[in-house]
């Protein structure tokens, strides 16, 4: 009987971790999602970085110089601000990267 009992309490403990589990791994897909829909580009995995530097440059004139520099900070910062120009406040690292004159390092 105490035998049982203890494989019963087992059993319900089993199933209510496994229940945090997935709830937590539902409350994390959708902050996700939530920043995906603003277009925030951030925590991205060096994988993803040139694509997202293809989206940034694709409307410069300059874009050999543009793609190196996106993919170097992409890289180094895990983040590529949303748009085609500026909206660099979205990604601290991105934006405070400077050349040694001071100017930024980022497109």
């Amino acid at each position: 009987m105490a035998a049982s009992a203890k494989v019963l309490a087992l059993v319900v403990f089993m199933v209510v971790a496994i229940w945090m589990a997935e709830v937590e791994g539902v409350l994390g897909n959708a902050e996700h999602n939530e920043r995906s829909l603003r277009g925030i580009h951030t925590n991205l995995r060096g994988y993803q970085c040139p694509g997202k530097c293809q989206y940034r440059c694709s409307q410069t004139q300059y874009k050999k110089p543009c793609l190196f520099f996106c993919n170097k900070c992409c890289n180094k910062c895990l983040c590529v601000p949303p748009g085609f120009y500026g909206n660099k406040q979205i990604c601290p690292c991105y934006n405070n990267w400077k050349t040694k004159r001071g100017g930024p390092k980022c497109p």
